[in-house]
């Protein structure tokens, strides 16, 4: 059927093809009245044909106009599609890459952007895969001003992600106007992670010296006032301002050992340290704190030789030290506290276990997180918040990781699995 085209999809020789049309119409509609005149019988089919015949052509005329004007506006040398040698270097792109015409139809997805968001069909608009307003409208803005650009979309579902996109102009040898651009999508997830940690860090750690500082700044007024004369007053308001001072201390401190340990997490350990020794250092050094909060302090597994391990012996007694001391401050109701040793045929188990509360199951997956605390309503002794992170990091850096155990009522067992590097007992290689 002819629609006014020429072979090469221009507006122009069709003029002839559309009286063609039109006379053999004529001439149809003719002879369907003759025939209604002679049959009356077939006077309803015949108005029937008549009024198709009319829609018909009606169509025909409306698709032929709209082919012109789009003609019309692409121009005689428009491309429809990117050629090979376009699609062969967007193909060979290590990232999602979309070829993109003037409305925002896709012509092309390199393999990766398939693998990544799925196959599309090409030709159909871009917004049926990415729906998010603003994307598409930045991305709209962007082709309608014919120069490089960048913008963001972020993705919740399946995964959340965050891409940062660039839209850049593909204009062609010859071209008057640009018909192609490249939507090429790099992946920030995980630069937007770091940057969330690092924002949640400050504004953490801004918090928890924020308030012993302003602690400190309410009894400096009150000495300075009220309690000025007043001996007892002065003496118990020192008292509270020097555990503030000291809980200071305690959080610059580990935030500056937190920090030390990040930058050598990478690193694994170049000698060789004694896990059993270790862990009676850290009975020695909680021994007086037991002994306050009149718990028993039981040694397991501990006599029966040394246990050489890959590791760094003092940052071992920091990790070993730290939950210990949190056992001792949150198990304190089980009235013992254990640290020992497991051993196997080639590895060796070191734990710290206390009976007291113990930990609900929500909250043992983020223990290790920088500043997180159980909140129990109890008036026990808060730390910084820190310990179990700057545990979590030393770990890391020797290779292994802290498993937790624990049940509400029962108490909480924190234990870490260590490949032996040599076993000997009672000075015997075993």
């Amino acid at each position: 059927m002819s629609i006014g085209m020429t072979e090469t999809g221009l507006p122009g020789g069709g003029a002839r093809r559309g009286s063609f049309i039109s006379l053999s119409t004529l001439v149809l509609v003719g002879a369907l009245v003759w025939a209604a005149w002679v049959i009356p019988q077939l006077r309803p089919v015949v108005a029937g044909v008549l009024v198709l015949s009319a829609l018909v052509e009606l169509i025909q005329r409306s698709a032929r106009a709209s082919l012109r004007a789009k003609a019309g506006k692409v121009g005689e040398v428009a491309p429809l599609w990117p050629n090979a040698s376009v699609k062969s270097v967007v193909n060979a792109m290590r990232e999602p890459a979309f070829v993109l015409d003037r409305d925002l139809a896709l012509r092309f997805s390199n393999a990766v952007g398939i693998q990544t968001f799925g196959n599309m069909v090409l030709g159909d608009p871009i917004a049926m895969r990415f729906r998010a307003p603003e994307f598409i409208a930045a991305m709209a803005e962007a082709i309608e001003a014919d120069e490089p650009q960048l913008t963001e979309y972020a993705e919740r579902a399946p995964s959340d992600r965050a891409w940062a996109v660039d839209i850049l102009p593909m204009p062609m040898p010859g071209e008057a106007q640009t018909h192609f651009f490249l939507a090429l999508f790099r992946d920030r997830t995980q630069m937007r992670r770091i940057e969330k940690i690092r924002t949640d860090f400050v504004a953490n750690a801004s918090h928890e010296l924020r308030t012993p500082l302003a602690s400190l700044s309410g009894f400096i007024e009150t000495l300075k006032g009220p309690a000025r004369d007043d001996p007892k007053a002065r003496a118990q308001f020192l008292d509270i301002m020097q555990d503030q001072a000291r809980r200071m201390s305690r959080l610059i401190d580990d935030l500056l050992s937190l920090s030390r340990i990040e930058m050598r997490r990478r690193l694994e350990p170049g000698e060789r340290a004694d896990i059993a020794s270790v862990l009676r250092v850290v009975a020695q050094q909680s021994a007086p704190t037991a002994a306050e909060k009149e718990l028993a302090l039981e040694l397991v597994g501990l006599d029966e030789g040394e246990a050489l391990v890959n590791g760094d012996h003092d940052e071992l007694v920091q990790v070993f030290g730290n939950l210990a001391e949190n056992a001792m401050k949150y198990g304190d109701g089980g009235g013992r506290i254990e640290i020992g040793l497991t051993r196997g045929s080639d590895t060796v188990e070191a734990f710290v276990r206390d009976f007291g509360r113990g930990i609900a199951p929500e909250h043992v997956p983020r223990l290790t997180e920088r500043f997180y605390r159980v909140e129990d309503g109890s008036a026990r002794a808060r730390g910084t918040g820190l310990g179990l992170s700057i545990v979590r990091n030393v770990l890391i850096r020797h290779n292994t990781r802290l498993s937790i155990a624990s049940i509400p009522g029962q108490g909480s067992t924190f234990s870490v699995r260590f490949r032996l590097a040599s076993v000997r007992s009672s000075g015997k290689a075993a």
